[in-house]
């Protein structure tokens, strides 16, 4: 696990920026560095040890004869298979890191090599014959990776704010990207919300050279339910066996490896099956904020030893421009900060934790997916009906009972989803928005893959809508910043080929019914877990934002930004204060619209108000010292 960064080309002094680049993303790997000093290209490393702890495991690394190099992000957990299939061909390793894997794997198998990695990873190999680069990021989109393209070179990292160190970059807001985040409450376009940097999507590779650059798609994560009848029982011992399958190549390392655990159903299996010592949980002190109990509990009866955390509201708050800063992007997600918070307190003892991300896209889990069976009998009525029915029931004040019903049932499911979050409605951004930049509505974004799942049942294409849109710019974004914030490594078990390979083919009936979700995923859960454990709602990671915004110290705090000379030049602040007024008064719960637009406007004073960032050069080395210090010494206590 690290981070990578580089660019081509000598329109800038090679090693000093490419040393800056690095610095800036030092908290991605505080273990040791590295970099190749081409004539062509230059190339860093960020190095967090898990993987062959020695010096032969250090990158940027080579092949035989030098002529490829590579700098790697992530784990590739099968790699000693196909170590093995490639030393049968003649292929010869001088290291026990799965990066070499990739060196050699490149060479036998050129880009078809991505089908065959079962892992995470974003990587970059530059040949140095053709003078070509090849760029891969994994089939979820687990792991980042952006670049920008300035005078015919191209320049890329792990996080933006390594390209911002690139001294002919210069820093625009994406006015396109804000619009869009209003609705998805994250950054959802391919460029990101600095204008010009751009994502390596999930499932693509790319290839430059000489300037120009081809972008390929090479997994999709398309669903083809069986359309035959299954056998239940047998499909509940396959999920179970492959889920613990995946949970052990998860668990290969070199180091020690923890688990993440919350109160779900998803956490809880995983920490059933991964054989280690430790889990961690956060909490908040309200009641029903406060997931610690159960983790406690179930620790206990696991025999594992559970570290928890309660989160004060005052600490909440005072890290949010720090995690802003991490981020890179705007993300209105408030459960990132618990994230933030439970990674802090697993990276003083571990480098490696698991977590449940993946399962409810992949298994049907989310709430939401019931509604297509809930408006299944309104929706047989015409639909011309529906919609003057709606266009009635809109001009009704308030939210009497059966308002939203007849609303969302007057519309496909092509129309009325767009993901887990729909925070901004057109005519409400329209309203806010001081210049809207082109208009478009969030589901132009996602016509073209409803396009491509029209055969498909309406929760499946909300799962397949999830997997390309809220699972790649919410659940994995923040799963990675924020674990990589306090150089951690977080690893996802759910999120696994052979898991996806048998998850795609569960027909609906066996994910999601009238009363349940994740069906047959909670009956193996079952054999582990009670009763109320495996059939336990899903809460996510509470967070109590819509009760804080209601305080007069949290309002104002609010009420502050959303009336400076920063939030004039996006929005209508009468019309920002409107919405936190009816908030606070009880009169609407816009606690998400207030959010996606308070966190913008933290994370751009973050990147774009000189003196206002909370985090530099300096502060990153200095704290990465200390930490791995810390770190050190709680790893020879524990040893002794």
């Amino acid at each position: 696990m690290c981070g990578i960064c580089g660019f081509t080309g000598t329109d800038v002094e090679q090693k000093p920026i490419l040393t800056n680049m690095m610095n800036r993303m030092i908290h991605r790997g505080p273990d040791g560095g590295g970099q190749y000093i081409g004539p062509d290209i230059a190339m860093g490393h960020r190095r967090l040890s898990i993987i062959d702890l020695t010096d032969a495991g250090t990158q940027p690394m080579y092949n035989e004869d030098r002529t490829l190099v590579c700098t790697f992000n992530g784990e590739i957990y099968n790699y000693k298979e196909l170590k093995k299939e490639l030393q049968a061909s003649g292929h010869i390793f001088t290291s026990s890191s799965d990066t070499e894997v990739l060196l050699h794997g490149y060479e036998q198998w050129g880009a078809s090599m991505l089908d065959r990695l079962r892992g995470m990873f974003a990587f970059v190999l530059w040949d140095t014959k053709k003078k070509e680069m090849f760029a891969a990021r994994d089939m979820f989109g687990i792991k980042p990776l952006y670049y920008t393209e300035i005078n015919g070179n191209i320049i890329y990292a792990s996080e933006i704010k390594s390209i911002l160190e690139y001294p002919l970059y210069q820093k625009e807001v994406n006015l396109k990207a804000l619009e869009q985040y209003l609705s998805f409450e994250y950054s959802v376009l391919p460029e990101t919300f600095f204008k010009g940097v751009f994502k390596l999507m999930p499932g693509h590779y790319m290839v430059w050279k000489n300037g120009s650059k081809t972008i390929t798609r090479y997994f999709d994560p398309m669903l083809t339910p069986s359309k035959d009848p299954v056998d239940h029982a047998k499909l509940v011992d396959q999920i179970d066996e492959t889920m613990q399958d995946s949970i052990r190549y998860h668990m290969v390392s070199d180091v020690e490896v923890a688990s993440l655990l919350s109160s779900g159903v998803d956490s809880s299996y995983v920490a059933c099956h991964f054989h280690g010592s430790r889990t961690y949980t956060v909490g908040f002190d309200y009641e029903k904020y406060n997931e610690i109990p159960y983790a406690q509990e179930l620790s206990k009866t696991l025999g594992i030893e559970n570290h928890s955390k309660v989160i004060s509201t005052e600490e909440y708050w005072r890290e949010l421009p720090r995690i802003q800063y991490f981020m890179d992007e705007p993300l209105a997600d408030a459960s990132a900060s618990a994230l933030y918070f439970v990674d802090r307190e697993a990276a003083k003892d571990v480098k490696v934790i698991l977590s449940g991300e993946g399962s409810d896209e992949l298994f049907g889990g989310y709430t939401i997916y019931h509604e297509p069976m809930s408006l299944a009998g309104y929706q047989k009525l015409p639909k011309a009906l529906r919609r003057g029915i709606a266009a009635i029931a809109e001009k009704i004040p308030g939210h009497p009972k059966g308002k939203s019903f007849v609303i969302r049932g007057s519309k496909d499911v092509e129309e009325r989803f767009i993901g887990n979050a729909n925070v901004y409605d057109m005519k409400l951004r329209n309203k806010v928005l001081r210049y809207p930049s082109t208009g478009s509505a969030p589901y132009t974004l996602t016509k073209p893959y409803y396009d491509k799942v029209k055969n498909l049942k309406d929760t499946e294409k909300m799962q397949y809508i999830d997997l390309n849109f809220w699972l790649i710019g919410d659940i994995l974004l923040k799963a990675d910043k924020m674990s990589m914030a306090h150089s951690i490594e977080s690893r996802v078990p759910f999120l696994d080929r052979e898991v996806f390979n048998l998850a795609k083919n569960i027909p609906l009936s066996e994910k999601v019914t009238d009363d349940n979700t994740k069906v047959c995923f909670r009956e193996a859960a079952h054999r582990y877990l009670s009763d109320a454990q495996a059939k336990k709602k899903k809460l996510g990671f509470p967070v109590p934002i819509r009760v804080w915004l209601r305080q007069d110290k949290y309002y104002n705090i609010v009420k502050k930004e959303f009336t400076s000379d920063i939030a004039e030049k996006f929005f209508h602040t009468d019309e920002l204060v409107r919405i936190l007024d009816a908030h606070k008064e009880g009169k609407e719960d816009y606690a998400r619209h207030i959010w996606v637009v308070y966190m913008f406007l933290l994370w751009y004073k973050e990147y774009f108000v000189d003196g206002e960032c909370s985090v530099s050069i300096e502060d990153e080395l200095e704290y990465e010292r200390i930490r791995k210090n810390n770190r050190n010494a709680t790893m020879n206590n524990i040893g002794a």
